[in-house]
């Protein structure tokens, strides 16, 4: 695919994910970020369905959801996508900024919804702030995003692999959130949608405005003619 394709793509799917997020939002808003029917069940099902070996677990998947990993991650991802200092510093500078500024577009929405968290007593872990979109769902399911990403550009073997164990922790991370019963099902959906949304934006951005020379060529590209190619003497 070439950068106009990809553009394309992820603006299709940015916008696709920002549509639908947008349709829940004034739900939840329309609601006054009450419960919908969906998160009752949810919720009523994890308080009834709470091992201790379960409930550790959650709570360790869920705390590689926040603090340094994700940018870690993001960090040694964009480090490894690349082949030359440039791109790797660009690389690793666009990645921090896309999980950066869609942290903080993120806490906007959730400062503008304002919507309460499930009941204290059903906690089992602890959690501040308000509710939608779920903080942890979104921070892991963006750097899923970005590491998926330099994965297929830079993996040439076990990349399927690779991506299907990304995908999981992002999308595990969410699940945490409603099975430790600190958020409800809709706000960890709005917490992939968003994510899916803004990741797909800054990839169209980057695919469009992105100087050739910072860009990363794929593992398994071949070098254009008299590029990179040793001299053939069969006499060596």
């Amino acid at each position: 695919m070439n950068r106009r394709d990809i553009a394309d793509l992820a603006g299709g799917v940015g916008l696709g994910a920002w549509t639908a997020f947008g349709l829940l939002t004034m739900i939840v808003i329309g609601r006054a970020g009450a419960p919908l029917a969906q998160d009752d069940q949810v919720l009523a099902w994890s308080l009834h369905h709470r091992p201790d070996e379960l409930m550790a677990l959650a709570r360790g998947v869920t705390a590689t959801g926040t603090g340094a990993i994700p940018y870690l991650l993001v960090v040694l991802a964009g480090l490894l996508v690349a082949r030359t200092a440039w791109q790797r510093l660009t690389a690793a500078t666009l990645g921090l900024l896309c999980l950066t500024a869609g942290q903080a577009l993120r806490y906007g929405v959730m400062h503008l919804v304002q919507r309460p968290r499930p009941p204290h007593a059903a906690w089992a872990v602890h959690a501040s702030g308000w509710a939608f979109p779920s903080g942890h769902t979104t921070t892991a399911a963006l750097t899923a995003l970005l590491v998926i990403l330099a994965i297929r550009l830079r993996a040439p073997r076990g990349r399927n692999v690779l991506t299907g164990v990304v995908a999981a922790w992002g999308l595990a991370v969410g699940l945490t959130r409603a099975a430790l019963a600190v958020h409800w099902c809709t706000d960890v959906l709005g917490g992939w949608l968003f994510a899916i949304g803004w990741g797909g934006l800054c990839l169209c951005a980057a695919s469009w405005w992105l100087p050739e020379r910072f860009i990363p060529r794929p593992a398994n590209t071949s070098p254009k003619p008299g590029e990179d190619r040793a001299p053939q003497d069969p006499g060596r």
